[in-house]
């Protein structure tokens, strides 16, 4: 992560789920079967920088990874590249942490 990735704590991210951010999680998608952010969309890392196009500029995107360290690289390659993205500190493993539930199983419209 460089020294001023833009970052978001678990409590950011719960009250983006609102509507207000879309999230992606850049996690393989092992990972994210077996345990996502609700309302997470799949988008691995390998995958991104060919993808960008399908995400929304018009409105935050938090991204989220296992632990934030993935999380945090792509964020940087997504604010280099126009967007208004914010890393999630600790990622996934901190989401669980905290309490909340996960999702389990495989993306849907993807």
């Amino acid at each position: 992560m460089s020294s001023c990735t833009a970052e978001i704590d678990i409590e950011h991210l719960a009250a983006g789920l609102n509507g207000e951010a879309a999230v992606i999680d850049v996690g393989k998608a092992r990972e994210y079967v077996a345990g996502h952010v609700p309302g997470a969309a799949l988008m691995p890392m390998s995958r991104l920088s060919g993808h960008m196009d399908e995400l929304d500029k018009t409105r935050p995107l938090f991204v989220v990874c296992g632990s934030g360290n993935r999380s945090a690289a792509m964020t940087d390659l997504l604010v280099a590249s126009g967007y208004d993205a914010y890393s999630v500190a600790g990622g996934t493993a901190a989401w669980t942490r905290s309490g909340r539930p996960l999702e389990i199983g495989a993306p849907t419209g993807r």
